[in-house]
């Protein structure tokens, strides 16, 4: 898959690829520069290679960006992932997926650990009507906003929450790639959690 992507950039203009996907390219290096959930990412051009070495999904998720990005500007709305464009049958069924995963390992966490693992991966609190509110920068032009209601154990509430996108996302990815950004954020808070506190 990625010599497909690969061979789309192929001939492209690395500064118009620059401007439309809101990115630094540096032509003294030759590099395109970044970041990607609070970690400084470098892609080599015209080979394409990222640093520091990525999943194979991540990676092929970044040139699918750098492919599809049309500068369109963010927007006001953030939509669920099966408001994605073709997105409700695979953009629903990660909505789905995606709160029972709230709800099973986020549901009942601390709220200052979780604030602080969205802090280390780079994101941003905002206030909201929910516990958690916060902003992950997975790309340039693609956050990812986490809300998360924490459970309520007098009440006997369950906690909830989902993975919302910008408005403007399907300019930059399709609904395959938007699905892959929510796993691998997914996987990405619960590793974070773990490793920040771990047991």
């Amino acid at each position: 898959m990625q010599a497909v992507a690969l061979g789309r950039l192929a001939g492209r203009s690395p500064l118009e690829i620059a401007e439309k996907a809101h990115i630094l390219f540096d032509q003294e290096q030759q590099v395109f520069l970044f970041s990607s959930l609070g970690e400084n990412i470098t892609v080599r051009y015209p080979s394409y290679t990222i640093e520091p070495q990525l999943e194979e999904w991540h990676h092929l998720v970044i040139l699918h960006y750098l492919e599809m990005a049309d500068g369109t500007p963010l927007d006001q709305r953030i939509v669920s992932f099966g408001e994605l464009r073709d997105g409700m049958v695979r953009g629903g069924g990660f909505d789905r997926t995606c709160e029972q995963t709230m709800a099973r390992y986020f549901g009942k966490k601390p709220l200052e650990n979780l604030q602080a693992v969205c802090t280390a991966l780079g994101g941003r609190l905002e206030d909201s009507n929910a516990d958690l509110c916060a902003v992950l920068p997975f790309l340039p032009q693609y956050p990812v906003t986490w809300k998360l209601w924490l459970a309520e154990e007098e009440d006997e509430i369950e906690g909830s929450g989902r993975l919302f996108l910008n408005g403007s996302a399907d300019h930059y990815l399709s609904i395959e790639d938007a699905v892959t950004v929510g796993s691998i954020i997914l996987d990405r808070l619960q590793r974070q959690y773990e490793m920040m506190f771990p047991g």
